[in-house]
């Protein structure tokens, strides 16, 4: 069956797009998610000033491979010339896309002037994405929030500007910045934002599930829909399959391969925090995790797995 979404001069795989999430979807874990369903990735944020500056950790952050495609890398910044400029470096790496954030909440990123910091200057955005839009042949896209706050719901203003600049498609978070997490994300808005914009949107915020994915389509009548947190330890969001403990923990055991192939020792570190969102829910791990957060090597991390199985097996026995 066919779920090929096309997005102005974009083509997705599915309807279903993996959000980026700093220091969680790197090229191990698109790659895992694309082979789970995901119809599009995207590269953790990334920073113009390092990109221009070839500070080589960001540049570690631009490499993906083929199988993670369509991708968009995504930038974020506050100068215009700055962004103009990244955006024709990222083009020589031949990504799918280009995505400007203008939603991240993180402080670090918002007190620079950057990410959700620029929905408070519609102005801006219009001229940083005109600029990028102009320094580079790929379609442009952006990512953005409701507005700052509460009493600065802008987000009209913010697409419009967007729309001026010459961007294909929109992903809107339906949360300011001021929530950060928390509340429930206003898919009213984003329907109202489909239903008043030229270009296509992609809906985001509180989808759990593969079920919620299609809810929020049917509700917004949205183009797609990016799914960050939900797909942490469970890239099966993207099919709607629902795992057993045995695939569970296989998934792990592959994950944490290609980690360490791709970052040597010290992709056991930082595979952790992925078991630990991995195993949650399944019944006995809460007796590990302080284990797994220690551990050290790979046959340690899988010895801790063997136990759960082990649980697991039990519990079926029994």
């Amino acid at each position: 069956m066919d779920r090929s979404v096309k997005l102005g001069k974009a083509v997705l795989k599915s309807p279903h797009v993996l959000a980026p999430i700093a220091g969680y979807t790197d090229s191990p874990f698109r790659r895992i998610c694309v082979g789970h369903g995901c119809g599009m990735t995207m590269t953790e944020l990334v920073s113009v000033e390092g990109i221009v500056r070839a500070n080589p950790k960001t540049i570690d952050l631009l490499k993906f491979t083929e199988e993670e495609r369509p991708i968009a890398i995504q930038i974020f910044g506050h100068k215009p010339e700055t962004m103009g400029e990244a955006a024709a470096i990222v083009e020589t790496l031949e990504p799918d896309i280009i995505d400007i954030n203008l939603g991240c909440p993180a402080r670090k990123v918002c007190g620079s002037g950057n990410g959700a910091a620029l929905l408070k200057d519609p102005r801006l955005i219009f001229r940083i994405t005109e600029r990028v839009v102009k320094s580079t042949r790929l379609p442009v896209t952006a990512k953005i929030r409701i507005g700052w706050d509460e009493n600065s719901k802008n987000y009209m203003e913010v697409v419009q500007a967007l729309q001026d600049g010459g961007v294909s498609f929109i992903t809107v978070h339906g949360r300011t910045r001021a929530q950060q997490y928390s509340g429930m994300a206003d898919w009213n808005i984003i329907a109202e934002i489909k239903s008043n914009a030229s270009v296509p949107v992609i809906g985001n915020g509180d989808i759990d599930s593969y079920e919620k994915a299609g809810e929020m389509m049917k509700f917004s009548g949205c183009d797609a829909v990016m799914i960050g947190r939900g797909s942490l330890g469970n890239p099966w969001i993207f099919s709607g399959v629902k795992p057993g403990t045995g695939e569970i923990l296989e998934q792990i055991r592959v994950h944490l391969k290609m980690m360490i192939d791709e970052y040597d020792a010290h992709g056991i570190q930082m595979m952790r925090k992925h078991i630990i969102k991995y195993i949650h829910g399944i019944k006995y791990a809460a007796k590990v995790r302080a284990e797994i957060v220690t551990a050290g090597t790979y046959e340690e991390i899988l010895g801790i797995l063997k136990t759960l199985e082990a649980d697991d097996d039990q519990r079926h026995w029994n």
